[in-house]
């Protein structure tokens, strides 16, 4: 039945291609005043009956433009707009095929200003460093969230794990009206709002809310999108809840409401699963809370993203998480903006890891095979605030407090041995741990902005701090044998026993750190709003003690009494620096520049107090120098450029001189003459997007040498056991490029191809040693890629793409060997929209790595389906979800560095089948009809 209701459908489809014409409208766009060009004004074309829209275009840089496409209406209503100018406007007949207009002259609105809020339909409209869409041009599916509108923008892209690029720059906050929804964060805002709420999308450069109070320019590579909702939608609650179990008890649940009544705003959202999902279940929710400005990821199989800690991707995990937000505005003379939001998240996972590496020497080859088992649990609190409050027209304060507390608990295991060339054991060992931790912390960010004059002078002051502690408690149970020949019986081929070390230990540990940072910045206006002088003088001061309690077991069977000395420490460490500098800032039109020098004075010292012969003492004072530059060639292609030298001074623990002997195979001994490294970034990129064809384009370039890199320096006996020590070597460098260019070729008004081309590669060279002997190991790679989308609106929609990795890893010395590998991925994707109110999705990927050892799964096939109906008017839909339908997921991966070559290979989560329900509800707006809305200009 469904493929005749398919089969039906292309049949009306093509029947409706067969009425279709072709026309192309052109014509040059000039002032009324100057006759000048136009550049950048959008002209599009309306269907005549019901203002649908048909195509529209952007005019070039000599005010030409076209309109090209098919449709089987006769009239049309064709529209040019240019803010600050009068809409023109022009009924066409189509039937006519091509039409020209040699001049459209434009005049001038003499009721505009340089900021103001303009009444406009047309679908794009660009004013210097704002682009904005206009969401009623724009098809989407009726239920729509804010994500599928952004993947229907010209230039804007959305991967598969929600991130979002305009131009091939990435997005880094969204705002609703201006203002944040829970923290920033981009994907919770497009994967929970609808599109129907939205009036009109806006895209800026980031800033901070200082910087826009001043009125900054950026280097503006990362974007905002700012989402507008008219008054008369901005009052109502909207959310989701949605649930499902399946097959190998899997279950998931995630349910959010909201309440936006203008300024004030509250939401709540929970969630939980045991699918390997952060918290949330259907893909909405990626990250929480402020995006992923700062992320870790721990050996347990959690992650942490902005101090913030959920289930990880390795093993299995089961996630929950609930949380609230609330924002509002105060005052009548003073605007007082307040957010607030609680979150609490926790996780509990299991792992196992098996992995063999091949260890490589200058002389000789050994190879270790490992083995692990973990089970962890966690939990963590976190409450953010924070308060914006305007005092007046030029004095701005922001004070952002945070507070967070997290526990944890983590049962692991190990198993490890060495094995020489000849295949001889050279050593073994097994470790049992259970650890308990918890972790506390308060912060807090304060900025004061004030504004003087009016041609661009500010002096700004912040001032940070933090405190956070963290005790724990672990024990540990572990044992090593170490084997060699045989002195007694030289004659003996075997290895026997020589040295074993046994330990069983309980370790208390407590870690106190407190930091204070601040700034002040003084900017001078040379020019009025074009040159600046910044002097800027920033100071922090941290101070850390880090105390750890090792206790052996007393044999005589009272417990851990014992106090091991080689295990224990109890240091003091203290970071200072102090930082004058000064910039220099130029913005005129199309171009912006700015260089900036400081000089670094940075005090390092360590207190051993169970080890005094130890303390230590450096300091470190180095010049750093900062430059940015880009011009824009037009509204739509720019090219930027930057240099960064930076100083990084060694790690306390590099440069401390006692031996840690907490692994027996491996002694760890700092440097205490380490010197600081010196850090050159260069990055040039051009990015260009043509509205007119629909094409964009961006490349990049970069490159990072750093002198006196602190590399660790191994040595390894005859045994295989190691000991480590740190050392700086010149000669260590990074480059990296590529480029991406993407097409959209319009077939009709409803089929269309995306075709996305890109090329990525890098070359890293890296000083190292082994046993004694320095050598120097190249590795390049090249990461071709073919991305193509076929849509066929409301029918299907079917995206292959293929990406090949080459890796090559070349040595100047002839004890390693030169080695080159090649994987290949190959990903479907495919939707059917058909029959009415079904949606059939299915994500196909293939991957194939020949180079893995034996015993490793070499390719695999993973496809996951999802077949969704939808009924109550959309308000409800049922789904069936397959994962890993072939039952074949892995994540066997092969790592290769100068000094080893690895296979390994953990837990996955396997094939299941689910059943989920899911309920949207939305009262935004439903009180009287929406109004035209309108367009923000800013200036």
């Amino acid at each position: 039945m469904s493929r005749l209701l398919v089969a039906v459908a292309l049949l009306c489809v093509s029947m409706s291609f067969s009425q279709s014409r072709q026309f192309e409208i052109s014509g040059t766009l000039l002032t009324e005043e100057g006759r000048t060009p136009l550049e950048s004004a959008t002209v599009y074309l309306q269907k005549a009956k019901d203002s649908t829209l048909i195509t529209y275009t952007i005019s070039d840089k000599n005010g030409n433009f076209l309109l090209k496409n098919k449709t089987n209406e006769k009239w049309a209503n064709m529209f040019v707009s240019y803010v600050g100018y009068n809409t023109y406007f022009k009924k066409v007949d189509l039937s006519k095929g091509k039409i020209h207009f040699k001049e459209l002259l434009m005049q001038v609105n003499s009721n505009a200003l340089s900021e103001v809020v303009l009444t406009s339909s047309a679908p794009v409209t660009i004013k210097k460093d704002t682009l904005e869409f206009n969401v009623k041009s724009f098809k989407t599916k009726k239920d729509a969230t804010v994500e599928d509108l952004l993947k229907q923008l010209p230039g804007v892209a959305v991967d598969d794990e929600g991130q979002i690029t305009v131009n091939g720059k990435s997005v880094n906050k969204i705002l609703v009206n201006g203002k944040p929804f829970f923290g920033d964060d981009p994907t919770i805002t497009t994967k929970n709002l609808t599109k129907d709420i939205i009036d009109k999308v806006q895209v800026v450069d980031t800033k901070t809310k200082s910087e826009a109070f001043t009125g900054e320019t950026t280097d503006g590579e990362n974007k905002t999108i700012n989402l507008t909702i008219s008054e008369e939608k901005n009052k109502g609650v909207f959310g989701r809840a949605a649930a499902g179990i399946g097959t190998d008890q899997r279950y998931e649940a995630a349910g959010m409401f909201n309440y936006f009544n203008n300024d004030r705003r509250i939401s709540v959202l929970a969630g939980g699963n045991n699918i390997n999902s952060p918290g949330f279940s259907f893909g909405e929710i990626r990250k929480m809370f402020g995006g992923a400005r700062s992320m870790s990821r721990s050996s347990n199989g959690t992650f942490t993203i902005d101090g913030r800690t959920f289930g990880g991707g390795q093993g299995i995990t089961t996630s929950r998480s609930i949380g609230a937000n609330y924002a509002d505005v105060f005052g009548k003379k003073e605007n007082i903006d307040i957010s607030a939001d609680y979150f609490h998240s926790g996780s509990s996972s299991e792992n196992e890891t098996a992995s063999q590496r091949e260890n490589i020497l200058p002389d000789s080859r050994y190879f270790t095979n490992s083995s692990s088992a973990s089970k962890s649990d966690s939990n963590s609190h976190n409450v953010n605030m924070g308060f914006d409050v305007e005092i007046d027209s030029t004095f701005l304060i922001n004070v952002a407090p945070s507070f967070r507390f997290s526990d944890g608990k983590t049962t692991y295991n190990s198993r490890e041995n060495s094995k020489s060339q000849a295949g001889q054991l050279t050593n073994e060992s097994h470790t049992d741990s259970y650890v308990e931790n918890q972790a506390r912390s308060f912060s807090n960010r304060l900025s004061i902005t004030k504004r003087f004059g009016d041609k661009g002078g500010y002096v700004r002051f912040n001032l940070n701090n933090e405190i956070s502690t963290r005790a724990g408690d672990d024990y540990l149970n572990s044992e090593t044998h170490i084997y060699g020949e045989d002195v007694a019986n030289p004659n003996n081929p075997d290895y026997v026993l020589i040295d074993q070390e046994t330990r069983d230990q309980y370790t208390n540990s407590d870690y106190e750190m407190n930091r204070i940072s601040s700034g002040v910045t003084y900017r001078f206006p040379i020019i009025a709003k074009t040159l600046f002088l910044n002097v800027n003088y920033n100071y922090s001061r941290s101070k850390t003690n880090d105390v750890k309690t090792t206790l052996n077991r007393n044999n005589a069977g009272f417990g851990y009494t014992d106090f091991n000395e080689a295990l224990s420490t109890d240091f003091e460490y203290l970071d200072e620096e102090s930082t004058p500098g000064m910039s220099v800032n130029y913005n005129k039109d199309k171009f912006y520049s700015s260089v900036g020098v400081s000089y670094l004075f940075r005090t390092m010292a360590n207190t051993d107090f169970l080890r005094p012969q130890f303390s230590i003492k450096r300091k470190f004072e180095n010049m750093q120098l900062s430059s940015y530059l880009n011009y824009r060639f037009g509204e739509n292609s720019s090219i930027y450029f930057n240099y960064r030298l930076r100083n990084e001074a060694p790690q306390l623990s590099q440069l401390q001189a006692f031996q840690n002997v907490s692994n027996p195979l491996n002694t760890v001994v700092g440097n205490p003459n380490l010197a600081p490294s010196n850090n050159h970034q260069i990055y040039l990129g051009f990015n260009a997007y043509n509205f007119q064809e629909r094409t964009g384009f961006y490349s990049y370039f970069g490159a990072q040498i750093t002198d006196n890199q602190v590399i660790s320096k191994t040595t390894i006996n005859e045994d295989l056991v190691r000991e480590t020590t740190y050392t700086n070597v010149n000669g260590n460098y990074h480059v990296y490029g590529g480029f991406d260019y993407d097409k959209r070729i319009k077939l009709d008004s409803l089929r269309a191809v995306k075709v996305g081309v890109g090329i990525y590669g890098n070359l890293d060279r890296h000083i190292n040693y082994n046993n004694e002997v320095q050598y120097a190991g190249k590795v390049r790679s090249l990461s071709p890629e073919l991305d193509v989308t076929f849509e066929w609106k409301d029918i299907f929609e079917i995206r292959p793409r293929y990406s090949l990795n080459f890796t090559k890893n070349t040595y100047d010395i002839e004890a390693f060997d030169d080695r080159e590998f090649l994987s290949h991925e190959l990903r479907l994707r495919t939707a059917v929209f058909l029959p009415k109110n079904f949606e059939w999705r299915n994500d196909i990927n293939y991957v194939y790595n020949p180079n893995v050892a034996a015993g490793f799964q070499k390719s695999a096939w993973f496809w996951n389906a999802t077949l969704a109906y939808a009924f109550l008017n959309d308000k409800m839909s049922a789904t069936l979800k397959v994962y890993d339908l072939l039952n074949q997921n892995t994540n066997a991966k092969r790592t290769a560095t100068q000094n080893y070559i690895q296979d390994s290979q953990s837990t996955v989560l396997k094939q299941y089948f689910m059943l989920s329900l899911s309920w949207k509800f939305n009262s935004l707006g439903k009180k009287g009809e929406t109004g035209k809305g309108g367009i923000f200009i800013m200036d």
